[in-house]
Protein backbone atom coordinates (compact mmCIF):
# COMPACT_ATOMS: atom_id res chain seq x y z
CA UNK A 1 0.00 0.00 0.00
CA UNK A 2 0.83 3.49 -0.74
CA UNK A 3 2.30 5.71 2.39
CA UNK A 4 1.57 9.31 1.70
CA UNK A 5 3.72 11.93 3.26
CA UNK A 6 2.21 14.89 4.75
CA UNK A 7 2.89 17.25 2.04
CA UNK A 8 5.33 18.07 -0.88
CA UNK A 9 7.73 21.05 -0.83
CA UNK A 10 6.33 24.34 -2.27
CA UNK A 11 9.14 23.49 -5.46
CA UNK A 12 10.84 20.22 -5.95
CA UNK A 13 13.34 19.97 -9.09
CA UNK A 14 12.05 17.59 -11.27
CA UNK A 15 14.22 14.72 -10.64
CA UNK A 16 14.55 13.53 -14.51
CA UNK A 17 13.70 10.19 -13.19
CA UNK A 18 11.29 8.16 -15.93
CA UNK A 19 8.63 5.54 -15.95
CA UNK A 20 11.09 3.80 -18.06
CA UNK A 21 13.40 3.40 -15.80
CA UNK A 22 11.27 1.86 -13.26
CA UNK A 23 10.48 -0.38 -15.78
CA UNK A 24 14.14 -1.23 -16.68
CA UNK A 25 15.36 -1.84 -13.20
CA UNK A 26 11.93 -3.65 -11.91
CA UNK A 27 10.06 -4.92 -14.64
CA UNK A 28 11.70 -8.43 -15.30
CA UNK A 29 11.21 -9.10 -11.39
CA UNK A 30 7.23 -7.91 -11.58
CA UNK A 31 6.99 -10.03 -14.63
CA UNK A 32 8.26 -13.03 -13.01
CA UNK A 33 5.84 -15.48 -11.99
CA UNK A 34 2.64 -13.57 -12.93
CA UNK A 35 0.71 -13.94 -16.04
CA UNK A 36 0.09 -10.39 -17.70
CA UNK A 37 -2.22 -9.54 -20.78
CA UNK A 38 -0.31 -9.26 -23.96
CA UNK A 39 -1.20 -5.56 -24.11
CA UNK A 40 -0.06 -4.58 -20.86
CA UNK A 41 3.46 -6.66 -22.15
CA UNK A 42 4.06 -4.59 -24.95
CA UNK A 43 2.99 -1.72 -23.32
CA UNK A 44 6.14 -2.40 -21.03
CA UNK A 45 8.34 -2.93 -23.67
CA UNK A 46 6.91 -0.16 -25.63
CA UNK A 47 7.96 2.47 -22.84
CA UNK A 48 11.08 0.84 -22.15
CA UNK A 49 12.33 1.36 -25.58
CA UNK A 50 10.94 4.61 -26.63
CA UNK A 51 13.88 6.79 -27.75
CA UNK A 52 16.27 4.19 -27.59
CA UNK A 53 18.56 2.59 -30.03
CA UNK A 54 16.37 -0.22 -29.49
CA UNK A 55 13.26 1.12 -31.58
CA UNK A 56 16.53 1.96 -34.45
CA UNK A 57 16.73 5.63 -35.57
CA UNK A 58 18.35 8.32 -37.61
CA UNK A 59 21.98 10.45 -37.91
CA UNK A 60 21.75 14.26 -38.18
CA UNK A 61 24.39 16.56 -39.52
CA UNK A 62 24.20 20.40 -38.66
CA UNK A 63 24.65 22.33 -42.49
CA UNK A 64 26.19 24.54 -40.66
CA UNK A 65 28.97 23.62 -38.28
CA UNK A 66 29.24 19.85 -39.21
CA UNK A 67 27.99 18.68 -35.36
CA UNK A 68 26.09 15.12 -36.00
CA UNK A 69 24.15 14.18 -33.17
CA UNK A 70 21.26 10.93 -33.19
CA UNK A 71 17.84 10.88 -32.82
CA UNK A 72 16.07 7.93 -31.35
CA UNK A 73 12.33 6.70 -32.93
CA UNK A 74 9.45 6.92 -30.58
CA UNK A 75 7.43 4.19 -29.58
CA UNK A 76 3.94 5.74 -30.33
CA UNK A 77 2.25 3.29 -27.54
CA UNK A 78 -0.59 5.33 -26.48
CA UNK A 79 0.16 4.65 -22.53
CA UNK A 80 3.65 5.85 -23.23
CA UNK A 81 4.26 9.26 -21.24
CA UNK A 82 6.67 10.63 -23.89
CA UNK A 83 4.78 10.17 -27.14
CA UNK A 84 1.22 11.84 -26.29
CA UNK A 85 1.83 15.51 -26.89
CA UNK A 86 1.40 15.41 -30.94
CA UNK A 87 -1.31 13.32 -30.75
CA UNK A 88 -2.58 15.40 -28.22
CA UNK A 89 -2.49 18.30 -30.32
CA UNK A 90 -3.72 16.74 -33.66
CA UNK A 91 -6.85 15.78 -31.96
CA UNK A 92 -7.71 19.21 -30.98
CA UNK A 93 -6.59 21.07 -34.27
CA UNK A 94 -9.37 18.51 -35.43
CA UNK A 95 -11.95 19.15 -32.40
CA UNK A 96 -11.49 22.81 -33.03
CA UNK A 97 -13.74 23.05 -35.96
CA UNK A 98 -16.27 21.23 -34.39
CA UNK A 99 -16.66 23.81 -31.81
CA UNK A 100 -20.01 25.78 -32.12
CA UNK A 101 -19.99 28.96 -30.39
CA UNK A 102 -22.28 28.20 -27.48
CA UNK A 103 -21.92 27.13 -23.64
CA UNK A 104 -20.78 23.61 -22.76
CA UNK A 105 -20.42 21.90 -19.83
CA UNK A 106 -18.47 19.46 -18.13
CA UNK A 107 -20.03 16.29 -17.00
CA UNK A 108 -18.14 13.65 -15.28
CA UNK A 109 -19.83 10.03 -14.28
CA UNK A 110 -18.02 8.02 -12.11
CA UNK A 111 -18.16 4.01 -11.44
CA UNK A 112 -18.55 3.04 -7.69
CA UNK A 113 -15.16 0.64 -6.79
CA UNK A 114 -17.35 -2.28 -5.36
CA UNK A 115 -16.97 -2.63 -9.63
CA UNK A 116 -13.15 -2.43 -9.65
CA UNK A 117 -12.81 -6.12 -9.47
CA UNK A 118 -15.01 -6.71 -12.03
CA UNK A 119 -13.33 -4.25 -14.66
CA UNK A 120 -10.14 -6.31 -13.58
CA UNK A 121 -11.11 -9.51 -15.34
CA UNK A 122 -13.56 -7.77 -18.01
CA UNK A 123 -12.25 -4.58 -18.86
CA UNK A 124 -13.63 -3.94 -22.29
CA UNK A 125 -17.00 -4.72 -21.01
CA UNK A 126 -17.19 -2.89 -18.30
CA UNK A 127 -15.43 0.57 -19.86
CA UNK A 128 -17.66 -0.34 -23.16
CA UNK A 129 -20.86 -0.52 -20.73
CA UNK A 130 -19.79 3.27 -18.94
CA UNK A 131 -19.67 4.50 -22.33
CA UNK A 132 -23.50 3.01 -23.36
CA UNK A 133 -24.63 3.74 -20.05
CA UNK A 134 -23.70 7.63 -20.00
CA UNK A 135 -23.97 8.47 -23.17
CA UNK A 136 -27.52 7.29 -23.59
CA UNK A 137 -28.04 9.36 -19.67
CA UNK A 138 -27.03 11.96 -21.28
CA UNK A 139 -28.82 11.66 -24.77
CA UNK A 140 -32.36 10.97 -23.01
CA UNK A 141 -32.25 13.73 -20.56
CA UNK A 142 -31.67 16.15 -23.72
CA UNK A 143 -34.52 14.54 -25.65
CA UNK A 144 -36.93 15.13 -22.62
CA UNK A 145 -38.75 18.41 -23.48
CA UNK A 146 -38.68 18.94 -19.43
CA UNK A 147 -35.06 19.96 -20.35
CA UNK A 148 -34.65 20.66 -23.54
CA UNK A 149 -36.16 18.55 -26.24
CA UNK A 150 -33.60 17.68 -28.97
CA UNK A 151 -30.63 16.15 -29.61
CA UNK A 152 -27.04 16.49 -27.60
CA UNK A 153 -23.49 16.87 -28.92
CA UNK A 154 -21.43 14.71 -26.42
CA UNK A 155 -17.45 14.00 -26.77
CA UNK A 156 -16.69 11.24 -24.23
CA UNK A 157 -13.04 10.65 -22.65
CA UNK A 158 -12.34 7.46 -20.52
CA UNK A 159 -10.07 7.80 -17.45
CA UNK A 160 -9.40 4.13 -14.89
CA UNK A 161 -7.05 6.35 -12.31
CA UNK A 162 -7.10 8.28 -9.85
CA UNK A 163 -4.24 11.14 -8.29
CA UNK A 164 -2.78 8.18 -6.45
CA UNK A 165 -2.44 5.44 -9.70
CA UNK A 166 -5.42 3.47 -7.89
CA UNK A 167 -8.48 2.26 -9.43
CA UNK A 168 -10.70 5.38 -10.42
CA UNK A 169 -13.06 4.85 -13.32
CA UNK A 170 -14.78 7.65 -14.64
CA UNK A 171 -16.24 9.15 -17.96
CA UNK A 172 -15.08 12.97 -18.71
CA UNK A 173 -17.63 14.08 -21.00
CA UNK A 174 -17.95 17.51 -22.66
CA UNK A 175 -21.68 18.12 -23.56
CA UNK A 176 -23.42 20.88 -25.75
CA UNK A 177 -25.64 23.55 -23.67
CA UNK A 178 -28.11 23.21 -25.93
CA UNK A 179 -29.80 20.65 -28.45
CA UNK A 180 -30.82 20.43 -32.15
CA UNK A 181 -34.73 19.70 -32.67
CA UNK A 182 -35.73 16.54 -33.58
CA UNK A 183 -36.87 17.85 -37.19
CA UNK A 184 -33.34 20.02 -37.26
CA UNK A 185 -35.78 23.10 -37.69
CA UNK A 186 -34.43 25.00 -34.50
CA UNK A 187 -31.72 24.92 -31.67
CA UNK A 188 -32.84 24.80 -28.18
CA UNK A 189 -30.80 26.91 -26.41
CA UNK A 190 -30.02 25.91 -22.21
CA UNK A 191 -31.28 27.85 -19.27
CA UNK A 192 -28.00 29.73 -18.51
CA UNK A 193 -25.78 28.11 -16.19
CA UNK A 194 -27.56 24.84 -16.12
CA UNK A 195 -27.63 21.73 -17.75
CA UNK A 196 -29.46 18.86 -15.92
CA UNK A 197 -30.44 18.52 -12.25
CA UNK A 198 -27.48 16.28 -10.84
CA UNK A 199 -29.31 13.63 -8.79
CA UNK A 200 -31.93 12.76 -11.43
CA UNK A 201 -28.46 12.04 -13.22
CA UNK A 202 -27.48 9.81 -11.11
CA UNK A 203 -30.38 7.66 -10.50
CA UNK A 204 -30.91 6.84 -14.48
CA UNK A 205 -27.03 6.81 -15.12
CA UNK A 206 -27.49 4.08 -12.12
CA UNK A 207 -30.29 2.07 -13.16
CA UNK A 208 -29.15 2.06 -17.56
CA UNK A 209 -25.80 0.70 -16.44
CA UNK A 210 -26.73 -2.01 -13.79
CA UNK A 211 -29.54 -3.04 -16.17
CA UNK A 212 -26.69 -3.53 -19.01
CA UNK A 213 -24.57 -5.23 -16.72
CA UNK A 214 -27.62 -7.89 -15.94
CA UNK A 215 -28.24 -8.49 -20.03
CA UNK A 216 -24.14 -8.91 -20.08
CA UNK A 217 -23.95 -11.42 -17.34
CA UNK A 218 -27.25 -13.24 -18.59
CA UNK A 219 -25.75 -13.66 -22.06
CA UNK A 220 -22.44 -15.00 -20.11
CA UNK A 221 -20.33 -12.23 -21.46
CA UNK A 222 -18.86 -11.63 -17.80
CA UNK A 223 -15.70 -13.37 -17.24
CA UNK A 224 -16.21 -14.50 -13.34
CA UNK A 225 -12.53 -15.79 -12.03
CA UNK A 226 -9.99 -15.41 -8.97
CA UNK A 227 -12.07 -12.54 -6.48
CA UNK A 228 -15.32 -12.08 -8.70
CA UNK A 229 -15.40 -16.22 -9.01
CA UNK A 230 -18.12 -16.85 -6.25
CA UNK A 231 -20.56 -14.02 -8.50
CA UNK A 232 -21.04 -16.91 -10.81
CA UNK A 233 -23.94 -18.05 -8.21
CA UNK A 234 -27.38 -16.35 -9.12
CA UNK A 235 -28.11 -15.20 -5.64
CA UNK A 236 -24.72 -13.49 -4.74
CA UNK A 237 -25.16 -11.70 -8.07
CA UNK A 238 -28.61 -10.53 -7.11
CA UNK A 239 -26.93 -9.26 -3.64
CA UNK A 240 -23.88 -7.83 -5.74
CA UNK A 241 -26.63 -5.76 -8.12
CA UNK A 242 -28.47 -4.81 -4.95
CA UNK A 243 -24.85 -3.74 -3.31
CA UNK A 244 -24.36 -1.41 -5.88
CA UNK A 245 -27.60 -0.04 -6.02
CA UNK A 246 -27.20 1.13 -2.77
CA UNK A 247 -23.66 3.36 -3.61
CA UNK A 248 -23.45 6.33 -4.71
CA UNK A 249 -23.34 7.04 -8.12
CA UNK A 250 -21.12 10.47 -8.45
CA UNK A 251 -22.42 12.65 -11.20
CA UNK A 252 -20.93 15.70 -11.31
CA UNK A 253 -21.59 18.98 -13.72
CA UNK A 254 -19.39 21.93 -13.70
CA UNK A 255 -20.29 25.30 -14.55
CA UNK A 256 -20.46 25.90 -18.44
CA UNK A 257 -17.09 27.14 -20.11
CA UNK A 258 -17.20 30.46 -21.55
CA UNK A 259 -16.85 29.58 -25.07
CA UNK A 260 -14.65 27.41 -27.69
CA UNK A 261 -11.51 28.53 -26.19
CA UNK A 262 -12.13 27.06 -22.46
CA UNK A 263 -13.59 23.82 -24.18
CA UNK A 264 -9.97 23.36 -25.74
CA UNK A 265 -8.60 24.23 -22.54
CA UNK A 266 -10.46 21.61 -20.91
CA UNK A 267 -10.07 18.87 -23.95
CA UNK A 268 -6.56 19.61 -23.52
CA UNK A 269 -6.47 18.80 -19.65
CA UNK A 270 -8.31 15.47 -20.33
CA UNK A 271 -7.43 13.60 -23.65
CA UNK A 272 -4.52 11.58 -24.65
CA UNK A 273 -3.66 11.27 -20.77
CA UNK A 274 -1.57 8.57 -19.24
CA UNK A 275 -2.22 7.54 -15.87
CA UNK A 276 0.53 8.73 -14.49
CA UNK A 277 3.06 11.20 -16.68
CA UNK A 278 7.20 11.64 -15.84
CA UNK A 279 7.26 15.04 -14.69
CA UNK A 280 4.93 13.45 -11.45
CA UNK A 281 7.76 11.17 -10.35
CA UNK A 282 10.29 12.27 -7.75
CA UNK A 283 12.63 9.51 -7.04
CA UNK A 284 13.40 6.38 -7.36
CA UNK A 285 15.54 4.94 -3.72
CA UNK A 286 16.13 1.58 -3.39
CA UNK A 287 12.99 0.02 -3.97
CA UNK A 288 10.07 2.66 -3.31
CA UNK A 289 9.15 5.06 -5.77
CA UNK A 290 8.10 8.67 -4.79
CA UNK A 291 5.94 10.84 -6.87
CA UNK A 292 2.96 13.81 -6.35
CA UNK A 293 -0.44 13.54 -6.34
CA UNK A 294 -2.98 16.07 -5.33
CA UNK A 295 -5.12 15.41 -2.72
CA UNK A 296 -9.06 16.02 -3.19
CA UNK A 297 -9.67 15.30 -0.25
CA UNK A 298 -7.57 17.92 1.20
CA UNK A 299 -8.44 20.41 -1.12
CA UNK A 300 -6.74 19.84 -3.68
CA UNK A 301 -2.96 19.94 -2.38
CA UNK A 302 0.22 18.22 -3.82
CA UNK A 303 1.70 15.80 -1.40
CA UNK A 304 3.97 12.87 -1.86
CA UNK A 305 3.51 9.68 -1.96
CA UNK A 306 5.39 6.65 -1.71
CA UNK A 307 4.72 2.85 -3.00
CA UNK A 308 7.44 0.00 -3.91
CA UNK A 309 8.13 -0.81 -7.57
CA UNK A 310 6.10 -3.62 -7.42
CA UNK A 311 3.19 -1.74 -6.64
CA UNK A 312 3.72 1.17 -8.59
CA UNK A 313 3.99 -1.00 -11.65
CA UNK A 314 1.13 -3.20 -10.81
CA UNK A 315 -1.17 -0.15 -10.31
CA UNK A 316 0.18 1.35 -14.09
CA UNK A 317 -1.04 -1.59 -15.57
CA UNK A 318 -4.34 -1.34 -14.40
CA UNK A 319 -4.76 1.59 -16.45
CA UNK A 320 -3.18 -0.21 -20.28
CA UNK A 321 -6.37 -0.26 -22.00
CA UNK A 322 -7.45 -3.68 -24.13
CA UNK A 323 -6.41 -3.50 -27.75
CA UNK A 324 -8.02 -1.31 -30.35
CA UNK A 325 -10.51 -0.26 -27.66
CA UNK A 326 -11.50 3.94 -28.60
CA UNK A 327 -11.30 5.67 -25.25
CA UNK A 328 -12.36 8.82 -26.71
CA UNK A 329 -16.53 8.76 -28.47
CA UNK A 330 -19.11 11.33 -29.85
CA UNK A 331 -22.59 10.85 -29.53
CA UNK A 332 -25.62 12.79 -30.88
CA UNK A 333 -24.61 15.82 -33.22
CA UNK A 334 -20.77 15.23 -32.86
CA UNK A 335 -21.70 10.85 -33.95
CA UNK A 336 -19.11 10.07 -36.60
CA UNK A 337 -21.76 8.94 -39.02
CA UNK A 338 -23.35 12.38 -39.62
CA UNK A 339 -21.06 15.23 -37.63
CA UNK A 340 -20.17 17.38 -40.61
CA UNK A 341 -23.61 17.56 -41.71
CA UNK A 342 -25.43 17.99 -38.54
CA UNK A 343 -22.98 20.73 -37.28
CA UNK A 344 -23.41 22.48 -40.53
CA UNK A 345 -27.17 22.48 -40.04
CA UNK A 346 -26.50 23.74 -36.45
CA UNK A 347 -24.26 26.87 -37.62
CA UNK A 348 -26.93 27.99 -39.97
CA UNK A 349 -29.44 27.93 -37.21
CA UNK A 350 -27.36 29.53 -35.04
CA UNK A 351 -26.28 32.09 -37.37
CA UNK A 352 -22.19 31.20 -37.05
CA UNK A 353 -19.85 31.31 -40.22
CA UNK A 354 -18.62 27.99 -41.13
CA UNK A 355 -14.57 27.79 -39.68
CA UNK A 356 -11.81 28.19 -41.55
CA UNK A 357 -9.76 25.06 -42.44
CA UNK A 358 -6.06 25.62 -42.99
CA UNK A 359 -3.03 22.72 -43.91
CA UNK A 360 -2.26 20.22 -41.78
CA UNK A 361 0.85 21.06 -39.40
CA UNK A 362 3.95 19.09 -39.79
CA UNK A 363 6.00 17.00 -36.66
CA UNK A 364 8.09 20.18 -36.32
CA UNK A 365 5.97 22.90 -36.98
CA UNK A 366 3.67 21.44 -34.26
CA UNK A 367 6.78 20.43 -31.58
CA UNK A 368 7.74 24.10 -32.05
CA UNK A 369 4.32 25.62 -31.36
CA UNK A 370 3.14 23.99 -28.59
CA UNK A 371 6.92 22.78 -26.93
CA UNK A 372 8.57 25.54 -28.31
CA UNK A 373 11.50 23.77 -29.38
CA UNK A 374 12.06 23.75 -32.95
CA UNK A 375 13.59 20.20 -34.24
CA UNK A 376 15.03 21.02 -37.02
CA UNK A 377 17.75 23.55 -35.46
CA UNK A 378 21.10 22.77 -34.86
CA UNK A 379 21.38 22.30 -30.86
CA UNK A 380 24.96 23.15 -31.18
CA UNK A 381 25.67 26.50 -33.26
CA UNK A 382 21.71 27.53 -33.57
CA UNK A 383 22.22 28.46 -36.83
CA UNK A 384 22.32 25.95 -38.97
CA UNK A 385 18.92 22.90 -39.56
CA UNK A 386 19.93 19.35 -38.97
CA UNK A 387 19.60 17.02 -42.22
CA UNK A 388 19.49 12.89 -42.21
CA UNK A 389 22.50 11.54 -43.08
CA UNK A 390 21.56 8.02 -42.15
CA UNK A 391 19.04 6.25 -40.66
CA UNK A 392 19.23 2.83 -38.79
CA UNK A 393 16.85 -0.45 -38.25
CA UNK A 394 15.71 -1.54 -34.52
CA UNK A 395 17.64 -3.73 -32.98
CA UNK A 396 16.94 -7.30 -32.95
CA UNK A 397 14.33 -8.02 -29.92
CA UNK A 398 16.14 -8.44 -27.10
CA UNK A 399 13.33 -8.02 -24.17
CA UNK A 400 12.73 -10.68 -21.51
CA UNK A 401 9.13 -11.23 -21.60
CA UNK A 402 9.89 -13.85 -18.24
Amino acid sequence: MGSPAPRAPAATTRSGLQIADIFRRFGRQYRSGRVLAAVQLRAMRAIQQCRTAALGGHRLQCDQCGKVRIAYNSCGNRHCPKCQTLAQERWLQARRAELLQIPYFHVVLTLPHDLNPLAQGNPRLIYNLLFRAGAETLLSFGRDRRHLGGTLGITALLHTWGQNLSQHIHLHCIVTGGALEQDDHRWIHGKPGFLFPVRALSSVFCAKYLDLLQRAYERDEVSLSSGTAHLADPAAWRNFLAQLRSRSWVVYCKRPMAGPEQVLDYLARYTHRVAISNHRLVALHEDKVTFRYRDYADGGRIRLMELSAQEFIRRFLLHVLPDNFCRIRHYGILANRNRTQRLAVCRELLGQPEPETSAPESAADLMLRVVGVDIRRCPYCGRGNLQIIETFDRLPELWDTS
